[in-house]
């Protein structure tokens, strides 16, 4: 059994209203290894068809996003996690500090960030002949500004213990027909390389963990059975399998592992 030495740490994920979402995931794995999680969202209100919510698609995915973390904290509290819950928009500087100020307050302490919170086109737009500035404004909002926001402030609240861990995606570097989106997680993992240098000097690790196609509710089965033969391993990526990595990289015994991207793709775009 492995000691991730996390009893008592405080870690913040961002994105995590999705009952199906690696944000959630991530903060049960969190919890299970007796850590205090705090769960930041932003409701994103898109259209969906009630009717479909009960299978993994697109309205399932929309309405698990537009939603609270009221679920997510049900099962947290289930567990007996001590959970804070707070809807804030990291894009923002204000609220950014207004979420570390409300978890100083409670736990006086954090140890750990998930930047997991991220936002892109749906509607099929995000092309070099089609994307607009709207796209490109609020996709880099999120993924950049918000990600960078919340290191910073993490940096400047370090304390003891320090890991951060952002969210990329395994197709980072080559990502035609999701060019913005592609771009804002490439960023992302330039910044954690800098950063990483950056943030040595006070003991922090900052790495980031890329995904291949994880079923977060999104995946319907016509698109599943599309990209499993992109997949080395031949099954879709679970949260879980993400959640551990990331646990693994915010332990004690990644103590020395940092500027890393670590691809948890079964072996698609490599």
């Amino acid at each position: 059994m492995v000691e991730y030495g996390l009893t008592g740490r405080v870690a913040i994920i961002t994105g995590a209203n999705n009952p199906q979402g690696i944000g959630a995931a991530t903060a049960q794995a969190f919890a299970r290894e007796g850590a205090k999680v705090v769960l930041v969202y932003q409701k994103i209100p898109r259209a969906f068809d009630e009717s479909k919510t009960d299978r993994n698609g697109a309205d399932r995915y929309f309405a698990a996003n537009a939603g609270n973390a009221a679920a997510v904290e049900r099962t947290l509290q289930a567990m007996g996690a001590d959970v804070l819950v707070l809807e804030r928009d990291i894009s923002n500087e204000n609220d950014v500090r207004d979420i570390y100020a409300a978890v100083l307050a409670k736990y006086g302490r954090v140890d750990i960030l998930v930047n997991n919170a991220a936002d892109g086109d749906m509607e099929g737009i995000d092309t070099i002949e089609t994307i607009t500035q709207a796209v490109i404004d609020d996709t880099f909002a999120v993924n950049v500004r918000g990600s960078l926001l919340m290191t910073r402030e993490f940096i400047r609240h370090r304390g003891d213990y320090g890991r951060i861990i952002s969210l990329s995606t395994d197709a980072a570097q080559v990502f035609a027909g999701q060019i913005t989106y592609g771009a804002s997680k490439a960023t992302l993992e330039a910044l954690t390389r800098s950063i990483a240098l950056e943030a040595a000097k006070y003991g922090i690790t900052v790495n980031c963990v890329a995904p291949g196609p994880t079923q977060t509710g999104w995946i319907d089965q016509e698109l599943e059975t599309a990209v499993l033969p992109l997949i080395p391993m031949g099954q879709l990526i679970q949260p879980e399998d993400i959640a551990e990595t990331i646990l693994f990289l915010a332990s004690q015994q990644a103590r020395m592992i940092t500027g890393q991207v670590i691809k948890v793709s079964g072996g698609k775009a490599l």
